[in-house]
């Protein structure tokens, strides 16, 4: 394309969007919201997945060996597991540490009363790995694995955590699907609309044109012009207002209620708006060509 078309033609879709100001306004307003609900989603879709991350690095399988097996057994043990897709990292304890940690934990304020025990080690069969997942809904498949191994005694494992976190994230995910796909065919539809006015109302310069020798490129590339600029306006605004409501969002739960900020940590705002700028952008043009493509197909016979 010459720029001077280029040029030309944006010209004309500035120009089409202000002789259909009301459609205009109702699709920059409907791409607005549609990208802002988008944005709104993905905010919570991308800090609850952090959360659920979050929350699966504390949860673990926990193995335990049978009595009499050898350090070097079960550092056998250790390699196959280690060897899993599922494991992100393990942890061993000894039956030493075990019983130092448990003194610790129980017997810290008194501890003259672990003195009975001396060098009898009640928790001498407790030696174990502390498996962590990759991905918590991976758990049943490792666990299954691990109650295959020689040597191990025991797996435990929460089952109802692990399907919790995962059905919660499923749904959120589906709900926010559901919702996009339905403000996305709404704002097509109203762009639609809009180009068609446009059409309409240019039909006889349209036709001074193609008689004159005009390109159906030429005669066309104003309306998507059009639709993009109006799908970008849509995005913009949205972006901006999201951007301040996220940052003080934050800001406010973290300052006000400190104890949900000392379980949860929230995503940095630029790390969030460094994919949703681009793909906020990304959809409302998309949203804009589509529409007007659409719409050219049905009423502009060029």
């Amino acid at each position: 394309m010459k720029l001077s078309t280029l040029g030309y033609s944006i010209r004309q879709g500035f120009k089409n969007i202000q002789r259909n100001k009301l459609f205009s306004l109702a699709s920059i307003a409907t791409i607005a919201a549609c990208v802002f609900l988008l944005g709104l989603f993905y905010s919570i879709i991308v800090n609850f997945q952090h959360m659920v991350d979050e929350a699966s690095d504390t949860v673990c399988v926990t193995v335990f060996f049978d009595e009499g097996t050898t350090d070097d057994q079960i550092k056998d043990i250790g390699n196959l597991i280690g060897k899993r897709i599922e494991v992100s990292k393990m942890i061993y304890t000894s039956a030493d540490e075990a019983w130092a940690n448990f003194q610790k934990e129980y017997f810290g304020d008194n501890p003259d009363l672990a003195q009975g025990f001396k060098d009898d080690n009640p928790l001498a069969n407790s030696s174990n790995y502390q498996v962590y997942l990759n991905d918590i809904s991976m758990q049943g498949a490792l666990v299954s694995y691990l109650d295959t191994i020689d040597g191990v005694r025991q797996v435990n494992h929460s089952e109802v955590t692990a399907s919790t976190l995962t059905d919660f994230s499923k749904l959120v995910g589906y709900i926010s699907a559901a919702v996009i796909v339905i403000l996305l065919l709404v704002s097509i539809f109203l762009i639609s609309n809009t180009i068609t006015i446009g059409i309409t109302v240019r039909k006889e310069e349209i036709k001074i044109m193609k008689l004159i020798g005009a390109t159906d490129f030429f005669v066309r590339s104003p309306f998507m012009i059009e639709g993009i600029i109006i799908g970008l306006l849509g995005a913009i605004i949205p972006l901006i207002a999201l951007y301040f409501i996220y940052s003080s969002v934050v800001s406010y739960v973290m300052s006000q209620f400190q104890t949900i900020t000392s379980a949860f940590s929230f995503l940095p705002v630029n790390e969030v708006f460094s994919v949703m700028v681009p793909l906020a952008l990304f959809i409302g043009a998309g949203i804009g060509f589509i529409g007007s493509r659409i719409t050219l197909k049905k009423h502009l016979n060029v």
